[in-house]
């Protein structure tokens, strides 16, 4: 029987192992917290706002440093910074199941985050050095089936532990898992730095984590504030300001932190919009389909993890598959193939009622799951393979970034016309049942948190509560069906982008995409000219 790997092959299962230990932690981390929400809420009185900080902390610090957590590996070491950024995840897991309040949860999940960024791009720079060309897509798709399995494992197993031991458990779970990576990847991977030295770019990471917050802020707390308040028109504008000052200080640095001559690539530009809007709709999904199953339908933690095994169960059997097609075919097929099938599923599942059986659910749940499964080992490799071995910190922390500024967008965003929806429409809701304007206005203040406190219901009729109940999850339903076709245009845009500007065939022997070839496109004086082939990155 052949070696799944050539040469050295029993230390590079080992290295593979260690890779996907550090990466099962976030995933498994980010499917359990999921699950766990409602139960936070509960126990920390957290709303809906509450809730988007929760996970968009953690995503805001991630996807801030991811970049720079890329260049510092490449530039410091690619396993130290690997073995730091595991060091700070597993203590900050520790540091979150021992909150107290949102405030301190928040803070700590925004460490995780940290620890994240220094981790993450080390975890596929590491195997991109450690693999050659010809294993690289084999070995990332057994990376994207592991994160899958996290994805597979994490609702249903937290489910489990939140019903049991409560909510901090879900982050206690995560210390044992990273000691035991820790411990693997200190004896077995061996230390790399990138050939061409890179340098911190500290204006660019400032001007784009501050726009990149204030936009998130200005989203999230809109609901709360509404879309006319002074703060949230000056964070938006803010947030655009320092977005495009950050884009013009990248265009003339010669230390970028993101070099946009790299957009040139189309392979590297279409996979990091498909990593984009696919994190947008997953992230979303998530997100709201838990809240779904226990606001709206009364399901426990457990019962909702259970439920969204359809959707990871497929991403956990589809994407190692999707990694190999990719490695003999190239990775536009499933590109496209992958956000088509899970943009329809969206678009089926925003058809779901409140009172719609699981069973006809589960389909459209594995049509989700098939389509992202599709999508993510291609897309990975689109990207590191755009970009070549020596920028591979780069182009891990590209891909991750789009991936998690995508579902940072995804959850503030959805969130947003989720909450707006169910006000709008259980305001309309409230009127038919003639309540007193001080309870009314309450049950409308708890739904801008996208709740219902069950003490407002207190004094009234066993009719009339019933109503109010089923009124607010009719609104509920109303923003959810809303927020899930926005999230399927942009999953649809995703397979539109693949298959246009993704190169088809198999990669090169030296990792990279195939050339395009030269095509002749009208300029404007009629005559005919030929396109330049793929630029070269330039050095940085």
């Amino acid at each position: 029987m052949a070696p799944m790997f050539a040469g050295d092959s029993r230390r590079k299962i080992i290295i593979l192992l260690a890779m996907c230990f550090a990466l099962f932690m976030a995933m498994l981390d980010n499917t359990v917290v999921n699950v766990a929400l409602p139960t936070m809420a509960k126990d920390l009185h957290a709303g809906v706002s509450g809730l988007q900080w929760i996970v968009d902390g953690y995503v805001l610090a991630f996807a801030s440093l991811l970049l720079t957590g890329g260049i510092i590996g490449d530039r410091y070491g690619r396993k130290r910074m690997f073995l730091l950024g595991l060091s700070i995840f597993t203590l900050a897991s520790l540091a979150c199941g021992l909150s107290g309040s949102t405030g301190q949860l928040v803070s700590f999940r925004a460490l995780q985050g940290i620890g994240a960024a220094l981790l993450m791009p080390g975890t596929l720079s590491i195997l991109t050095v450690t693999f050659p060309p010809s294993e690289r897509a084999k070995a990332i798709g057994i990376w994207s089936g592991v994160s899958g399995l996290a994805l597979a494992f994490g609702p249903t197993a937290g489910g489990y532990l939140i019903e049991h031991s409560g909510w901090q458990s879900i982050f206690f779970l995560n210390v044992p898992i990273g000691i035991l990576a820790f411990l693997v990847a200190w004896r077995v991977v061996k230390e790399s730095v990138a050939e061409e030295s890179r340098h911190l770019d500290l204006v660019g990471l400032g001007l784009g984590t501050a726009g990149f917050f204030s936009i998130v802020y200005a989203l999230i707390e809109a609901n709360q504030r509404g879309w006319g308040d002074a703060l949230i028109v000056g964070m938006l504008a803010l947030g655009v300001l320092f977005m495009a000052a950050f884009i013009s200080w990248e265009y003339v640095t010669p230390r970028a932190m993101m070099p946009l001559q790299f957009f040139k690539i189309p392979a590297f530009s279409a996979g990091n919009s498909v990593a984009f809007s696919i994190s947008l709709g997953m992230f979303g999904t998530f997100f709201f389909y838990s809240l779904y199953m226990q606001l709206v339908r009364g399901y426990s933690a457990l019962g909702t993890g259970i439920r969204i095994l359809p959707i990871t169960g497929m991403i956990f059997f589809v994407a190692p598959q999707a990694g190999r097609f990719a490695q003999k075919f190239g990775s536009r097929l499933p590109m496209t193939f992958g956000p088509l099938l899970a943009g329809t599923g969206l678009v089926l599942l925003s058809r779901v009622g409140i009172d719609t059986s699981f069973p006809k659910m589960i389909p459209v749940l594995m049509m989700m799951g098939i389509g992202m499964g599709a999508t993510m080992a291609p897309m990975t490799a689109a990207v590191m393979n755009s970009v070549g071995p020596q920028r591979a910190g780069l182009g891990s922390a590209m891909t991750n970034t789009s991936r998690e500024v995508g579902g940072t967008f995804g959850i503030a965003l959805l969130g947003t016309l989720l909450t707006v929806g169910l006000r709008s429409t259980l305001t309309n809701g409230l009127a038919s049942l003639h309540l007193d304007l001080g309870r009314q206005a309450a049950i409308l203040g708890a739904a801008a948190h996208g709740t219902l406190d069950p003490k407002l219901l207190q004094g009234l009729s066993p009719q009339t509560a019933f109503a109010v109940q089923h009124a607010f999850a009719l609104s509920f339903m109303h923003g959810f069906r809303v927020a899930l076709v926005v999230a399927a245009a942009f999953v649809y845009l995703a397979g539109i982008v693949a298959w246009v500007y993704i190169p088809s065939g198999a990669p090169s022997a030296d990792g990279g995409v195939p050339a395009p070839r030269e095509v002749a496109t009208a300029s404007t004086n009629g005559h005919r000219r030929t396109a330049a082939k793929r630029p070269a990155p330039a050095r940085t």
